[in-house]
């Protein structure tokens, strides 16, 4: 009688307990851990700024902002593009050269660079050089490419073809 009332008592609490219990959990024991928060952002190095001052024509001013953000990030070729555009702007043609070049040893294929190179090759009347940058940037992004326009649109205006 003993066998039969302890099978007895242990069916009847495997019977009673709870589902999760009975058959097991598909959900574990503890709580899911919370989402990790979102990562941090890193802090601006100063761009921001001197590409505000660089579209207001601000150029000495973005020149300060830019060689700062390049102190910190040598490899920023936005950075880079935009202190040679700057210089350029202000006719300093040879500063402007070093670091259009600077910029695209680091990435070739920076639209914006061959671009403003291209532009800067036409203010030194260098049109053979300004249409292999059209070349260029014909063969990184096509004839519809917002650069391709452009720099297509100033030699034309400058009386090269195209």
């Amino acid at each position: 009688m003993k066998r039969v009332s302890i099978l007895a008592v242990a069916l009847a609490a495997a019977l009673a307990a709870p589902p999760a219990l009975a058959m097991g959990s598909d959900s574990p024991a503890t709580p899911p851990p919370a989402p990790k928060p979102p990562a941090a952002r890193a802090p601006d190095s100063g761009y921001t700024e001197a590409e505000r001052a660089v579209k207001a024509r601000q150029y000495e001013e973005a020149i300060k902002k830019l060689e700062q953000v390049v102190a910190k990030e040598p490899r920023n070729v936005d950075a880079l593009n935009y202190l040679a555009y700057s210089h350029r702007e202000l006719g300093r043609y040879d500063i402007a050269m070093g670091y259009y070049q600077k910029a695209l040893g680091i990435n070739a294929n920076h639209r914006g660079a061959n671009e403003y190179l291209g532009q800067l090759y036409l203010r030194m009347g260098k049109m053979k050089e300004a249409q292999a940058q059209l070349a260029k940037l014909q063969r990184l992004c096509g004839r519809g490419c917002e650069e391709y326009e452009s720099l297509r649109s100033a030699i034309a205006k400058a009386g090269g073809r195209s």
